[in-house]
């Protein structure tokens, strides 16, 4: 095997990406505080071709170098829009009528792993702070609660770790084969 070059891998523009289909998820990021996590968020979300991100609270806006850092452009290609609680964007997502998923763990969540989607609609995903998790506000507002099923003897994972398994699993279920790279 070789590794392809980066001009082999015929990735879109950002002119090309901002008119393109997106698949039909929002990440909320609910004041998280590393702008490292902020940058990697940005940068699977532009991976997956997600609509957009919602910056609520201390999140960091762009620009910034060390969003940049780890998100390598990603906050350029991937529109974003500030909140300045996550209490205000979920309330301005659901008004425009997404369904909306806080990833925490709460009761009655459901797991990872058996999470259905409708494909008809919008989603929107919460991830909350690196300490204190998604605000208990968010989560009551929320329509579902999602929780990463996990084996070890930790009770979580890191923000962007978390948003990368939680956007994977959402594009699985809810991407269009015009967004999916051609086999």
């Amino acid at each position: 095997m070789r590794k392809l070059r980066t001009i082999e891998m015929q990735r879109l523009t950002i002119d090309e990406f901002k008119h393109s289909e997106k698949l039909p998820l929002t990440v909320v990021l609910d004041d998280v505080r590393s702008l490292h996590n902020v940058g990697a968020v940005f940068r699977t979300c532009d991976a997956f071709r997600v609509e957009r991100v919602c910056l609520c609270g201390i999140t960091a806006t762009p620009p910034n170098a060390e969003i940049h850092k780890t998100a390598l452009g990603g906050e350029d290609s991937v529109d974003w829009t500030y909140y300045s609680t996550a209490v205000e964007a979920v309330k301005r997502l659901h008004d425009e009528g997404y369904v909306i998923a806080s990833v925490e763990q709460a009761e009655g969540s459901t797991m990872l792993d058996r999470l259905t989607l409708d494909t008809s609609r919008r989603y929107a995903v919460v991830l909350g702070n690196e300490v204190k998790g998604v605000n208990q506000e968010v989560v009551d507002l929320s329509d579902m609660c999602i929780e990463i099923p996990q084996f070890g003897t930790k009770h979580s994972l890191n923000v962007s770790v978390a948003g990368g398994i939680i956007v994977w699993e959402f594009a699985k279920r809810l991407m269009s084969t015009s967004i999916a790279r051609d086999e």
